[in-house]
């Protein structure tokens, strides 16, 4: 988990490395639109980057051992495999949020003081991060959850596969023992990343010092989005013409052509096809449970003394871990991981909106505002919805291939859809024996997964808050002194 936690720290700092040298240098508007490589990594699940890693750093080249856990040797793959997503969906929220820490007037009054741009880009991660620690909190929950299929992969003898092998075997003691402990170890790494944050901005807080880092700005029209969505729509509309139960063993695990383009499987189904027609299974689960996440986590936000009790308890609770318990009640099924992952996917949504308020409530402006005799709902409505709202949106669609990665990994578990459907983490799951002979049987679907999180990381950075009206504003005329004969 240690480990893990520092390749992610890594990632996080290697996805922002640009805005913060540009911030340093005062550069920020040469800033463009990105993150397309960070989405595609933050969208691999864990279980398939463990796979390719085992298979071509433990397996081919023989750099470092893929299976076992005798030594720190062993700890180096399922590492890299665990926080190199979560690092690159880290590293992206907090790109989101540096542009604002460095248009404030204390990194202004630094670069005119002549301070180095060094620690100006220091001081701006340090504001910055207390509006991601219960995010990062959420972060070692999933690490913890992610672990279970990792040490399924590389033949780990943890608690996370012991909890896998109580909850497919309805070994309810097992399964309470294990599912207490990991929910006592995320209970502890919530309350830790609180405290931190409590000690990073209370002052500031406590006397409404802080400056929002949230101002509405117009979205800067981008075409990548469109490119994304137009590839993966082409795939889905391609496949769906096939047939994905159509049986060719004589073409079992061929590799791509012109009549299977993106190969076929190990009973010789095409892949293509396959692959479209799971998209709908997937993508509108997906699409419907992080709907439902942005509405319940924003409202839950907004009231954070009644849903703090329930969001620091359903914070402990991993996707993963929720269909562990699911099946472990009531089996494995179809309804298995979407009612896992609804159950859960509001709890990152709901933190993030509660910091948000939190700070937003302690901005100067807020208090120049309630000194003007503004009420409440004119507060939530003109000043708090519009700084807390888009970042929250931006997280959601963020988090969209998330979602669907968890309901993969619950398929990939077995604790989801069965065969012969075509959702793609039992695309997954099927395939992956196989990545070493017809590695094209594991990248199609997972090329699908990166794909929809460059269209959703492309597309989030578009969300800002709808002006309700236009202001015209018009030059002033120049003053003409009058002629003979006309009055001023």
């Amino acid at each position: 988990m240690a480990a893990a936690l520092v390749v992610a720290a890594l990632t996080a700092t290697a996805v922002c490395a640009r805005t913060l040298w540009l911030g340093a240098r005062r550069r920020l508007d040469e800033r463009r639109g990105g993150g397309s490589a960070a989405a595609m990594l933050a969208a691999l699940p864990e279980f398939l980057t463990a796979s390719v890693l085992a298979v071509v750093v433990g397996v081919h080249l023989g750099w470092l051992p893929a299976l076992g856990w005798y030594g720190p040797r062993w700890t180096v793959l399922p590492a890299l495999a665990l926080g190199l997503p979560a690092g690159a969906l880290l590293g992206r929220m907090l790109d989101d949020l540096l542009p604002g820490a460095f248009a404030e007037p204390w990194a202004l009054a630094a670069a005119a003081r002549g301070i180095p741009g060094r620690a100006t880009a220091r001081q701006a991660v340090r504001r910055c991060i207390p509006g991601l620690l219960p995010n990062i909190g959420l972060f070692v929950v999933g690490l913890t959850g992610g672990a279970v299929t990792v040490e399924q992969i590389f033949d780990i003898p943890g608690l996370g596969r012991t909890t896998l092998q109580a909850a497919v075997a309805q070994d309810l003691p097992v399964l309470q023992a294990g599912a207490f402990a990991l929910v006592l170890l995320a209970a502890l790494a919530g309350a830790l990343a609180r405290l931190t944050a409590r000690l990073l901005i209370g002052p500031a807080l406590r006397d409404g010092a802080l400056h929002s880092l949230h101002r509405p700005r117009p979205p800067a029209p981008r075409r990548t989005p469109l490119l994304y969505g137009t590839v993966l729509l082409a795939v889905i509309a391609l496949g769906l013409t096939r047939d994905p139960l159509a049986l060719d063993t004589g073409s079992r695990l061929q590799p791509p052509s012109w009549s299977h383009p993106l190969g076929t499987d190990a009973l010789g189904r095409d892949l293509l096809a396959r692959i479209g027609h799971g998209a709908f299974t997937t993508l509108s689960l997906a699409v419907a449970i992080s709907a439902g996440a942005l509405l319940a986590g924003a409202l839950l936000g907004l009231l954070p003394r009644l849903s703090a009790p329930l969001v620091d308890t359903v914070n402990a609770v991993p996707a993963v871990l929720a269909g562990l318990l699911v099946a472990g009640i009531a089996g494995s099924g179809a309804a298995t991981p979407a009612l896992a992952v609804a159950a859960v996917a509001w709890v990152p949504l709901a933190a993030h909106t509660t910091a948000l308020l939190e700070q937003e409530r302690a901005t100067t402006h807020i208090t120049a505002t309630k000194g003007l005799g503004a009420g409440e709902p004119y507060l939530l409505r003109r000043e708090l919805l519009p700084a807390v709202l888009p970042p929250v949106a931006r997280h959601a669609l963020l988090r969209l291939p998330g979602v669907a990665l968890a309901l993969t990994s619950l398929g990939f578990l077995g604790l989801g859809a069965q065969p012969p459907d075509p959702e793609w983490g039992l695309l997954l799951a099927e395939n992956q024996p196989y990545a070493e002979r017809a590695p094209w049987s594991v990248l199609a679907p997972a090329a699908a997964l990166a794909l929809l999180g460059a269209l959703a990381v492309t597309a989030a950075g578009g969300v800002r808050w709808p002006c309700p009206f236009t202001r015209v504003v018009r030059k002033p005329q120049p003053a003409v002194a009058p002629t003979v004969g006309e009055t001023a």
